[in-house]
């Protein structure tokens, strides 16, 4: 082979192989960064890791709000009118923040308790964020497939 295209196929090579380890890396640090969403039935059938973060949704369960009196930390319960898990969060909730309304919380989960870095509120009467509204649709049809009243799905 002639030494010129030897050289060409070398530096093409390399070029490539540069090209495949950055996309490598990039599409690791990507991943290592989504949050994924999940609904307290997808919670409680397993489909999350204990420590593993990822983004819970639904309703705030009415009544379920419990706040200390000495520091900020808050307990509250979400639910898909199916299953509930509870949340613990320690900071300043949102303003919008309401039993009965929709909300996503990022966080990890702990021995069963959804320990919450974050909490963002809906923010107006009518909006609901699509993934808390597919979440609470696939809990309504499993409910009526089962043959099961759920209040509140409505």
């Amino acid at each position: 082979m002639h030494p010129l295209r030897r050289q060409r196929l070398i530096a093409i090579v390399a070029l490539l192989l540069g090209l495949g380890i950055a996309t490598f890396f990039t599409l690791a640090a990507l991943n290592e960064n989504l949050d994924h969403f999940y609904s307290p039935t997808d919670v409680l059938e397993g489909k999350v890791d204990d420590g593993k973060r990822f983004r819970l949704g639904g309703v705030v369960l009415e009544d379920s709000t419990e706040r200390s009196g000495e520091t900020l930390e808050v307990t509250f319960v979400v639910t898909d009118r199916l299953k509930n898990t509870p949340v613990r969060f320690n900071g300043i909730l949102p303003d919008l923040y309401k039993e009965g309304q929709s909300i996503i919380a990022t966080g990890s989960l702990d021995d069963g308790v959804f320990t919450a870095t974050q909490v963002l509120a809906k923010h107006d009467e009518n909006y609901m964020p699509v993934e808390v509204q597919e979440a609470l649709d696939k809990a309504r049809a499993t409910a009526e497939a089962n043959g099961t009243v759920v209040e509140g799905t409505q």
